[in-house]
C-alpha cells in the first residue's frame, strides 16, 4: 500500500493512494476498506469508511484506490486489504501512522515510479 504524490503546483499537492501488487502472481478479488481516525484540537475525529472493488491484478502491476486530501495526515489512515491468491484468501492490515507522510519518508515507489511513502 502506498501514498503516492501524483503532482503538485507551489499552492497545492495531489495525493492518491495506491495498492502495489509485488507478488509474481496475480490477485484476485481484491477489496479494501479505508478509514481515518485520531484526535484533532483535542477532539476525537473520524472519517467516513470506505470500501473499494478493485477486482483483479496481474503480478508485478498497481492500482488507484482513492484520492487522499492532505488534512488527514495527521490522522491515522487504516486500510484493511482482502484478496485471494488460487482458492485460499489472505487479508492484511496498513496502517499509516499520523504525520508519517511527509517528505522526508519519501520513496520511489517501485512500479509506480512516483514518489511517495509505502508499506509492504
Amino acid at each position: 500500500m502506498a501514498v503516492v504524490l501524483i503532482d503538485e503546483t507551489p499552492e497545492v499537492k495531489n495525493w492518491t493512494v495506491y495498492l502495489v501488487n509485488l507478488k509474481d502472481e496475480p490477485i484476485t478479488n481484491v477489496l479494501i476498506s479505508s478509514k481515518g481516525y485520531g484526535e484533532k484540537e483535542g477532539n476525537p475525529v473520524k472519517t467516513s469508511v470506505l470500501r473499494h472493488f478493485l477486482g483483479d491484478m496481474p503480478a508485478q502491476s498497481f492500482k488507484g484506490v482513492e484520492a487522499i486530501a492532505t488534512e488527514v495526515f495527521g490522522l491515522t489512515n487504516e486500510y484493511w486489504l482482502s484478496y485471494y491468491i488460487g482458492g485460499t484468501i489472505y487479508d492484511k492490515k496498513f496502517i499509516f501512522l499520523p504525520e508519517s507522510i511527509v517528505d522526508e519518508n519519501l520513496i520511489k515507489i517501485p512500479l509506480v515510479n512516483k514518489p511517495g511513502v509505502m508499506i509492504k
